[in-house]
């Protein structure tokens, strides 16, 4: 017998001063029994940092014609295309060529990702978005991650502030490119 997904619900409260936005997110999120908690919660944080009306999961980790997260406009088409981890050159060709505005959350070695993918011919690399999450406070969430949690994200800078009860962590979002400097 199958091990079915695991549900959460996370409250947030969110004060994105960079893109003037200030929300109460309740977010339901199914993670995968294959799916590491790291790369889970990268998934809750993308989600959180993405937010804008319409945004949505993907329907599983084993749908690769969809992105990990999305949003589309009133007439259906994509905007937005989210992948996290380590995509491939295939997989970030295909998105810049789906969507007008794509985004990496890379939970492991971002810099090693870059090097690999820099000289892959991805169509509109230069515009791809590829953002590093710490891993030791995703480390640190993961030690603090229930199936129901409620937490406090700050963003001003691109400088993360996450509050979980009295702990709070912080790290600075950091932007990497995919084109020679």
């Amino acid at each position: 017998m199958a091990i079915g997904a695991t549900m959460y619900v996370f409250t947030v409260e969110l004060a994105d001063a960079d893109r003037n936005l200030y929300q109460t997110l309740e977010i339901r999120a199914a993670q995968h029994p294959s799916e590491a908690a790291d790369y889970f919660l990268a998934r809750v944080l993308a989600y959180c940092l993405e937010y804008q009306e319409g945004i949505s999961f993907s329907k599983g980790l084993a749908d690769r014609d969809e992105p990990t997260l999305f949003s589309r406009d009133l007439t259906g088409a994509l905007t937005l295309w989210v992948e996290i981890g380590t995509p491939t050159a295939e997989r970030l060709h295909q998105a810049s060529k789906a969507a007008p505005r794509v985004v990496v959350y890379c939970h492991k070695d971002a810099r090693q990702l870059v090097s690999k993918l820099r000289d892959a011919g991805i169509y509109k690399a230069e515009s791809i978005e590829l953002y590093e999450l710490d891993r030791d406070v995703l480390a640190q969430l993961v030690k603090r991650l229930e199936r129901r949690l409620t937490l406090s994200l700050t963003v001003s800078e691109r400088h993360i502030y996450c509050s979980i009860g009295a702990d709070s962590f912080d790290f600075r979002l950091e932007k990497l490119s995919l084109t020679p400097v």
